[in-house]
């Protein structure tokens, strides 16, 4: 009999779909705007600033249920990060996905009700949410609204610091989703963790 969790509840699995779309169309559209020939655009220049726009503020509304949802729930649990022994931990883990799951080896950390994500996932994931996530927030806003406020509060070279720092995030929380896609491969089936986020239920494996 397969061992099975039920730990991802529709609204979770909706939002995390929601979350990677957004993101996506962000890039894409980011690209595109950045590096597109103006002449034969990968998408129209003033079709893809709509597009990254109105992704932007629907990703902010989303990352504010986050927030909610992570401070009355339990779910915010799984972001806490025990800096006791994390050293340890995140070496134990690392070895793991470098040579002990090519050798069959149980996982470290198996995933239980009580801690879904593994030391490295815990540790990657905040970054991400609580780090990443508000610096593309804190870089974007102000370049949309007014770039002249930039100028005048942070001085006639910030607006080109602020758009520089929001690609390097946007590149940062790009690389995130190649390896958080090819870490879900991890399974106990290479498809297994995708399935979770239809049925709810994570399947035992790595």
């Amino acid at each position: 009999m397969e061992n099975k969790l039920y730990l991802y509840p529709g609204l979770i699995r909706i939002w995390h779909v929601l979350n990677a779309l957004l993101i996506i169309i962000l890039i894409i559209s980011g690209l595109s705007m950045q590096y597109s020939d103006p002449i034969n655009p990968f998408i129209r220049f003033d079709l893809a600033v709509s597009m990254h726009n109105i992704s932007g503020f629907i990703l902010i509304f989303n990352y504010m249920l986050f927030i909610y949802g992570n401070t009355i729930s339990k779910n915010g649990r799984h972001y806490r990060i025990q800096l006791r022994g994390l050293v340890d931990r995140l070496t134990s883990q690392f070895r793991y996905y470098t040579y002990g799951i090519f050798k069959n080896e149980s996982a470290p950390f198996p995933v239980t009700k009580r801690m879904k994500f593994n030391p490295i996932q815990q540790v990657t994931y905040f970054m991400t949410m609580y780090v990443l996530m508000p610096l593309i927030f804190l870089t974007g806003l102000p370049m949309l609204f007014s770039g002249a406020f930039i100028r005048q509060l942070l001085g006639t070279n910030a607006f080109f610091v602020t758009d520089i720092l929001h690609i390097a995030v946007g590149f940062m929380l790009s690389l995130f989703l190649i390896i958080h896609v090819y870490f879900c491969t991890f399974g106990a089936k290479p498809y297994s963790n995708f399935k979770s986020i239809v049925t709810g239920y994570h399947e035992g494996g790595h």
